[in-house]
C-alpha cells in the first residue's frame, strides 16, 4: 500500500518553529524578497512602479524618486495599514496553510496571542487573496458539476412528536445556501454560492468552455446542459459510478468543505460561505504540494493583492455580525 502524500517527507518543507524564530529584520527581508521577486528584492514603488527609490535608514520605509511616494513592504497590499508585526503575519500564513481542513479564527487567535477579531479578519484577508487567483478562471476537458447545501442548521426538537420535517421549505431557516462546484479532472476547482442549484446554469455556461464533457447527477435542472455540452449523467439513487459518468471528484471537494464546517469552524455564515468554499478549492487543487510551497504561494498571493475593500476597517464600520 502506497504512503499518503501528507505522511511523506516531501509534504513537509516548512517549519513553523523556524518561522516563529525569525527576527524582525529577517522577517522583513523575507517579505521583501517574496513581494519583489522579479527585482531580486529591490523595492518598486506601488504607486508608479518606478524602481528608483531612496531608503530611510531610521525606519523600514522607502521613498520613490519619481513620485515622492513613501511606502513600506506592505504598502498597497492586502496587509496595508497593519499593526501586527511582519513576523506574526508570516507565522499566521504558515499556520493557515498547514491546516488540511482549514484553521479556525479562534485557534489562530490563540496561536498568535491576539484578539479574535484580528485573527478573523487576517484569515479572511488570506482567503480573499487566494480566491482572487481563480476570479477569471475557466475549466475545460472533462468537468464534474454538482451542488451541496451548507449552513442554516435547524436544531430538531427534543421529543419526536414535536419534530418537523426539515426538508420542507416552510420548516427551514432561509439561511441555507448551495455551493455549486465545477471541477476539471486534473485541473482547477471553481466554487460558486447560490440559493438554489438551478440558478447556477448561467455561471456554468460562462466558466465551462462550450463543447466540453460535463458529468452531473440526475437532478432535473441539469437537463439544459445537454444543449451546450456533451453531458454524462449518473443516478445516485442507483450508484455513484457506472463506468461512464461519476461526480466523485466533486463529492471529494464537498467532503473537505463539510469537514471544515463541522469539525473546524463549527459555523459558517452564509455571506462568508463563498470565501470558505474558495479556500477549500485552493486546498483541494494544491493537496499534493508541500506546505512550504503553499506558504510561498499564499504569501505571494497576499502581497500582489491590492488593499481589501471588504476587510479594511471591517470592525470599525460597526459591521460585527459574523
Amino acid at each position: 500500500m502506497s504512503q499518503h502524500f501528507l505522511l511523506s517527507k516531501a509534504a513537509r518543507s516548512l517549519s513553523i518553529a523556524r518561522v516563529a524564530r525569525l527576527s524582525d529584520e529577517e522577517a522583513h527581508d523575507a517579505f521583501r524578497l517574496i513581494r519583489w521577486t522579479a527585482t531580486e528584492g529591490e523595492p518598486v514603488c506601488p504607486r508608479c512602479q518606478c524602481g528608483a527609490t531612496y531608503k530611510y535608514e531610521t525606519r523600514k520605509l522607502w521613498k520613490c524618486k519619481a513620485c515622492t511616494h513613501q511606502f513600506s513592504v506592505t504598502s498597497g497590499t492586502i496587509f496595508a495599514s497593519r499593526k501586527m508585526p511582519i513576523r506574526d503575519i508570516l507565522l499566521a500564513i504558515a499556520i493557515f496553510v498547514n491546516g488540511a481542513k482549514g484553521h479556525s479564527a479562534l485557534q489562530l487567535s490563540r496561536d498568535l496571542d491576539c484578539q479574535y477579531k484580528t485573527a478573523f479578519v487576517l484569515a479572511h484577508k488570506i482567503r480573499e487573496a487566494l480566491a482572487d487567483e481563480m476570479a477569471d478562471e475557466t475549466v475545460s476537458g472533462e468537468v464534474e458539476v454538482d451542488g451541496a447545501y451548507f449552513g442554516g442548521y435547524a436544531k430538531p426538537a427534543n421529543w419526536k412528536e414535536n419534530r418537523l420535517d426539515r426538508r420542507l421549505a416552510e420548516n427551514q431557516t432561509g439561511k441555507r445556501r448551495v455551493v455549486v462546484i465545477m471541477r476539471e479532472r486534473g485541473g482547477r476547482t471553481l466554487p460558486f454560492v447560490f440559493k438554489a442549484e438551478s440558478q447556477s446554469i448561467h455561471t456554468i455556461a460562462e466558466r465551462v468552455e462550450k463543447g466540453r464533457v460535463i458529468h452531473a447527477d440526475e437532478a432535473a435542472h441539469w437537463d439544459v446542459l445537454h444543449t451546450r455540452y456533451l453531458t454524462k449523467r449518473i443516478n445516485h439513487q442507483e450508484s455513484y459510478s457506472d463506468g461512464e459518468a461519476c461526480t466523485n471528484m466533486a463529492e471529494s471537494f464537498f467532503s473537505r468543505l463539510r469537514r471544515a464546517e463541522i469539525g473546524t469552524h463549527h459555523h459558517i455564515s452564509g455571506r462568508h460561505l463563498g470565501a470558505y468554499a474558495s479556500e477549500m478549492a485552493w486546498r483541494e487543487d494544491h493537496r499534493r504540494v508541500s506546505n512550504g510551497e503553499q506558504y510561498l504561494m499564499a504569501t505571494n498571493a497576499a502581497l500582489i493583492h491590492p488593499v481589501s475593500r471588504q476587510w479594511k476597517g471591517y470592525w470599525q464600520r460597526g459591521n460585527i455580525r459574523v
